[in-house]
């Protein structure tokens, strides 16, 4: 039973309007990274999990996050406050109130189609879906994607702290940001919580692939010597970290063996029915391109200044001759 408490849980205070920088908090508010997606995957989430302990982090996780969308929406609708005043009420020069809701970006937008509220949109004006919602229903791998959730919401916290000035509002999302440090920590406790947690599912993988690194960036220029402390480069031109070395790993670089790794002769085939045999012989004969022919074509036809060399240009060229 979800019951609401009137008051916020972290006081908003904003010092002066501004409709702009209010569609920027939309981000936060109906955006991929915002509260309301992150209230939803943890939410769905813990109704389907087992674990006693997981559910009710989740579930707190997720109240949480609904309490943060009050804020983040709170904080929107506080930099519109005068904005939908005078759209609803007509009183102010047209010239002026014109140039209020115009100051940048999709303010304008969220001005007149919505009022200066709180819509469940990111700031480009893109409605919330839940797509972005990517729960897969297996703890190791939704832990994780939680992890990654937040940090990327900490991350965009921290760019809208940077584009204002406004004390209070820097105050208000620095909580925010700071509880995405706090989720991720709880987060990675229960992932780890978890023994054996890696790889995600029940299934191993194939012994003889799981160690394996290809070495597919060949031949390329990687800006330079690596600098002190940075990752080695090999003679054979594979920059080196902790991802590819050590005693884990096996290193293909030879081309060849990149392919075909399982021993077959690297092709795709499946097995038909004499009927189904026919049938697709039919369709690749009727559907077969003639690599001997030089058809004239619409790009032909219309070629002008840039079209590089066509057809028409080659005969051209030949006539002149």
């Amino acid at each position: 039973m979800f019951m609401h408490n009137k008051k916020l849980m972290y006081t908003v205070r904003v010092a002066e309007p501004n409709p702009a920088l209010a569609t920027l908090m939309l981000e936060q508010f109906g955006g991929p990274q915002g509260e309301l997606a992150a209230a939803m995957r943890y939410f769905t989430q813990g109704l389907s999990e087992s674990d006693p302990g997981r559910k009710d982090m989740l579930l707190d996780i997720a109240t949480e996050e609904l309490s943060h969308l009050e804020i983040i929406g709170s904080i929107i609708c506080m930099l519109s406050k005068s904005t939908q005043g005078k759209l609803a009420e007509g009183d102010e020069e047209v010239g002026a109130l014109y140039a209020e809701i115009t100051q940048g970006g999709e303010s304008h937008t969220h001005s007149i189609l919505y009022g200066g509220g709180a819509p469940l949109i990111n700031s480009a004006g893109v409605p919330w879906t839940a797509a972005y919602v990517d729960t897969i229903g297996d703890p190791a791998c939704d832990l994780r994607s939680n992890i990654a959730a937040e940090a990327r919401a900490k991350i965009i916290y921290e760019r809208l702290i940077n584009v204002t000035n406004d004390a209070g509002i820097k105050d208000a999302l620095g909580f925010l940001m700071t509880r995405e440090i706090a989720h991720q920590k709880s987060f990675e406790k229960a992932l780890y919580a978890m023994q054996p947690n890696f790889p995600p599912g029940k299934l191993p993988g194939k012994p003889e692939f799981t160690d394996v690194y290809f070495d597919m960036s060949q031949n390329g220029f990687n800006g330079g010597a690596a600098a002190e402390g940075t990752a080695a480069e090999t003679h054979d031109g594979l920059d080196r970290g902790p991802w590819n070395t050590g005693p884990e790993w096996t290193i293909v670089s030879d081309r060849e063996a990149q392919a075909a790794v399982d021993g077959g002769d690297g092709s795709a085939s499946v097995k038909l029915t004499a009927r189904e045999k026919k049938t697709a012989k039919n369709f690749a004969a009727r559907t077969a391109s003639d690599p001997a022919s030089d058809p004239t074509t619409g790009a032909d036809l219309g070629a002008g200044p840039g079209a590089g060399a066509t057809k028409k240009t080659r005969e051209h060229a030949g006539t002149n001759a």
